[in-house]
């Protein structure tokens, strides 16, 4: 199975953007989500749209001359699918080394030691429940 293609910091910001916009979107619609005060040029957010769709990470539909784009996946799929990658790339595929280095992290505070306490819990009990 091909790689997943991986986003560029640039990539990521236009794909948050699609996803909570929540529908085909122009490149318009994008360049006045993040860019309202002309921080970028269309071409700049079309260019980077049209990467994101050779990718395969949104889908193009023309109606008259306006491109229109859609996400091929989720947000959490994509979220997933670039962790798989860090965790592989950064951490040798180790999942208790990712979570080492985040717990040593300066800003880790007793209420995110608290949700991740309750995060464990919960997948915990979903494993058992596959188990059955």
């Amino acid at each position: 199975m091909p790689a997943k293609p991986r986003l560029t910091p640039a990539e990521w910001e236009i794909m948050q953007a699609v996803w909570d916009l929540d529908g085909p979107v122009s490149v318009r619609d994008v360049l006045e989500r993040l860019y309202p005060d002309g921080e970028k040029a269309y071409t700049t957010v079309q260019t980077v749209l049209n990467t994101l769709e050779k990718k395969g990470l949104l889908r193009r539909e023309k109606t008259g001359l306006v491109n229109f784009y859609t996400p091929v996946s989720s947000r959490e799929d994509a979220t997933l699918s670039e962790m798989d990658s860090l965790v592989v790339r950064v951490f040798g595929g180790s999942i208790p080394a990712l979570a080492n280095t985040l717990m040593s992290m300066d800003d880790v505070d007793l209420d995110d030691l608290a949700a991740i306490r309750r995060l464990i819990a919960r997948r915990e009990r979903e494993l058992k429940e596959g188990e059955e």
